[in-house]
């Protein structure tokens, strides 16, 4: 009995230690052999952007994607194609034509391997502001960096109007990225009651997504 107790007690321990070193290397499971190819093809492709932790410390432009916030607003479909169509006209090349579908979803699984964990992040049911109102609003708190009409400005504040940005973001993840910023850029939050300058209302930030949104038809 004394024996039974001892292995048991053996493996327990052993368990354990596998759990922390997993833990501790970033390992997910099953996707450890993707998340390594995957840091192969980041390394090679988009750190000297992105940065090689992610936190945009790359030699050229490249905001954070190694970020809680933003990493929680994404889905992996999200990111696959965020990398695949890229964003041309903010200095981000489409890879779509350069890597295979097996890397693509590679990075995709070594980009969701900074997550520590899903954040409950609150958005409204349903998206619905005034753009005029949100303009207003857009030239007084966010053109500094953004740039005007969402242009963008080089190591200030990615391009909002970007036509894929546009298309592969809901209006829930642009009110996210708006109301809680992303940590590590510029991008503080703007949502009352956080830590940010900016201190807008719910409806405030509704209305900048609104114009955000408008500068699609533009």
């Amino acid at each position: 009995m004394k024996k039974k107790v001892l292995i048991s007690i053996y493996i327990l321990t052993v368990l354990i230690g596998v759990a922390v070193f997993i833990t501790a290397n970033g390992f997910k499971g099953k996707n450890t052999e993707a998340v390594q190819a995957g840091e192969k093809v980041y390394k090679l492709q988009c750190a000297v952007c992105h940065g090689e932790t992610g936190k945009g410390e790359g030699a050229k432009v490249g905001t954070a994607i190694n970020s809680q916030i933003f990493l929680s607003s994404a889905s992996d479909e999200d990111l696959s194609n965020y990398i695949k169509y890229g964003r041309p006209e903010a200095a981000m090349p489409a890879y779509g034509p350069r890597l295979s579908e097996e890397e693509l979803q590679n990075v995709v699984a070594f980009i969701r391997n900074w997550q520590n964990g899903e954040m409950k992040l609150e958005v409204p049911d349903r998206v619905v502001g005034n753009p005029e109102n949100g303009e207003k609003i857009y030239n007084m708190s966010c053109i500094q960096c953004h740039g005007e009409r969402g242009a963008g400005k080089q190591k200030m504040g990615t391009a909002l109007a970007n036509r894929e940005y546009l298309k592969y973001s809901t209006d829930e993840q642009i009110w996210i990225n708006t109301a809680y910023g992303r940590e590590n850029t510029r991008m503080a939050p703007s949502l009352k009651g956080l830590e940010g300058v900016r201190q807008l209302s719910k409806k405030d930030i509704s209305d900048v997504v609104s114009y955000i949104r408008s500068l699609e038809k533009q």
